[in-house]
């Protein structure tokens, strides 16, 4: 009987999108990983770095499943004279969507205190020029949900430049099967990858080869895999967001086989073999071309690693913003990750 594991990775998509963690602020939620890997028999440890690495069996010819675990946030760039704060972007945050975001400040000393992403003056009972205001961080402020009107105010609680800035998640998802938050690029894919564990644990899955699993941590600001990959893998699989968008065939439903990004075409022989798989097993696809993209396979290939390489994701809409995907596009690649690494 064919298991469905779809509940099981949208539990955990629920739980570590409630976990806090742009790039640099993550060993949270690599704790709750590695926690989770263990849950299912696994040996996973962390590198130096703090990514998360774990086999996950097989032989001969390794892989690496990668994905990424750090978001997009921010960090306190000054603490402004009327007590609230100017931040700045980690990774592609962009002022643009995040505004009236609610978010979260978490201080050196372990205090974490709630605001609001706002635009200077942002009533537009007030303030004529509101809709013509270009929103940039340097027009945006946090105004804090503490009692504070200058800055000797904010730092008495222990606020001070280099704090992250985290955004409420808002994850949710429909009847109609749509899954709704911030972050799923790309906590939806190690969400997957988890689910992926699970089934070759509860099923005893045979696969054609060895298999590692290579959470990143600094991939949203561009050095995710550039170190400490396993000695003997032969090839990177980065499960990371598809696109969807305007002049691309993939959607929220589909698995996306991505041929070339800004880093340039993927490996043609890897690519094939996921374009078969997928025609194989009947799945919903699409292959497409990213124009403003890089991933932790080309990250590995940059730093010098000799594998071959490849991506895929379940189609993301809105991306870096609040992004949207499906249960079916979920499936779609947890299948074709079956398909491509189970013993035929």
């Amino acid at each position: 009987m064919k298991m469905d594991y779809t509940d099981y990775i949208l539990d955990q998509l629920k739980h570590l999108t409630a976990i806090d963690s742009p790039s640099g602020f993550t060993a949270a939620v690599t704790d709750y990983t590695v926690d989770q890997l263990k849950r299912l028999g696994f040996a996973p440890h962390k590198t130096n770095k703090g990514c998360v690495v774990c086999e996950l069996g097989g032989e001969e010819h390794p892989v690496i499943l990668s994905a990424h675990i750090d978001t997009l946030g921010g960090i306190v760039a000054q603490v402004k004279a009327n007590g609230r704060l100017r931040i700045t972007n980690i990774g592609g945050l962009n002022a643009n969507n995040c505004e009236t975001e609610n978010c979260k400040i978490y201080t050196r000393s372990g205090k974490v205190y709630d605001g609001t992403l706002q635009m200077n003056d942002p009533s537009i009972h007030v303030n004529g020029d509101y809709s013509k205001q270009e929103r940039t961080f340097k027009g945006m402020e946090v105004v804090l949900d503490e009692d504070v009107a200058k800055k000797e105010d904010t730092e008495a609680l222990g606020i001070c430049n280099g704090d992250f800035v985290c955004f409420d998640p808002r994850t949710t998802v429909t009847k109609s099967g749509y899954i709704k938050s911030r972050f799923l690029d790309d906590k939806l894919s190690v969400a997957i990858l988890l689910g992926f564990a699970k089934k070759i644990r509860d099923e005893q899955l045979q696969l054609k080869r060895k298999v590692y699993v290579f959470i990143t941590v600094y991939e949203e600001v561009g050095h995710g895999a550039c170190g400490a990959l396993p000695a003997d893998a032969e090839e990177i699989l980065s499960v990371d967001m598809g696109c969807v968008g305007e002049g691309l065939e993939c959607t929220e439903r589909k698995v996306s086989i991505c041929a070339e990004d800004s880093g340039g075409p993927y490996d043609y022989s890897v690519t094939t073999e996921l374009v078969n798989c997928a025609k194989q097993g009947g799945l919903d696809y699409a292959v497409d071309i990213y124009p403003h993209y890089g991933s932790d396979a080309e990250a590995a290939l940059f730093a010098g690693y000799d594998l071959k390489h490849g991506l895929i994701g379940a189609g993301v809409y809105a991306s870096h913003g609040y992004e949207r995907s499906h249960v079916n596009g979920v499936k779609n690649t947890f299948e074709l990750l079956n398909l491509y690494l189970k013993q035929s």
